[in-house]
């Protein structure tokens, strides 16, 4: 240590997972895109469950549905020390509790390749939650776990690799600021044409871009994608089991 070196610098210096993420998005805009992203979801389902797909728009809106999800859920993971503060396990959690909870309904509202293919989405940002979570830690082993979550569980779940794909670019993007980041995050959003899913999800990435600078004031409600996924998947299939 140099003469006339303050001891305590070295122990003054932010630890790397303290480090606020150079795209901030404020909360209440993340809460906004949180309600479009509901009711995009809600009007796409309607439109395919209850009317057979007939609903004029209805369908490309709906492609931008995951994004916004998937957007929300790795800023959320991006935020400051969200992992050291557990962030990570309790969100993954709930996707998992309320996946279940909702997987029932998802079933009954359409035929299923062997009963259950695919998971619903909840399992999707799930895989993508554990995936980030792992490339969180250090070692070769955290590594080969990563991989081979990403392999098996975009295998399962909805949207496929393509969804994983997108939320971890998401939050490299939030994370980095970089414009290759934004670039790598279109190209999963483009993969999803070969589901017939065309390349209206791409449409989300302008709201990405916009989101840091626009600063909605809405309060934070908790839970209530959580809760609103498995009843909304409810309701449509007690009216479709009615008409």
């Amino acid at each position: 240590m140099k003469p006339g070196a303050d001891p305590s610098t070295k122990m003054a210096q932010p630890a790397p997972s303290a480090v606020t993420a150079p795209v901030v998005i404020p909360s209440g805009t993340l809460e906004a895109l949180k309600w479009l992203g509901l009711v995009l979801m809600t009007l796409d389902h309607t439109n395919k469950y209850l009317f057979d797909g007939k609903l004029p728009v209805a369908f490309e809106a709906g492609r931008l549905a995951m994004p916004i999800f998937g957007f929300v859920l790795a800023a959320n993971l991006a935020r400051q020390g969200a992992y050291a503060a557990g962030l990570y396990g309790r969100t993954m959690r709930r996707l998992a509790l309320y996946g279940v909870i909702a997987t029932p309904f998802f079933i009954a509202l359409a035929d299923r390749v062997g009963g259950w293919w695919p998971l619903n989405i909840l399992f999707m940002l799930l895989t993508a939650a554990g995936v980030a979570g792992l490339l969180q830690k250090d070692g070769i082993v955290n590594r080969i776990g990563a991989i081979a979550l990403f392999a098996i569980g975009g295998s399962v779940v909805e949207f496929w690799w393509f969804g994983v794909a997108f939320v971890l670019a998401a939050k490299w993007y939030i994370t980095s600021a970089r414009v290759a980041a934004l670039v790598v995050c279109a190209l999963p959003l483009a993969g999803l044409q070969l589901l017939d899913n065309g390349l209206w999800a791409l449409a989300a990435l302008p709201l990405m871009v916009a989101a840091p600078h626009v600063d909605l004031r809405l309060p934070r409600l908790r839970r209530v994608f959580y809760l609103y996924y498995p009843l909304h998947l409810a309701l449509l299939w007690f009216v479709k089991s009615i008409l």
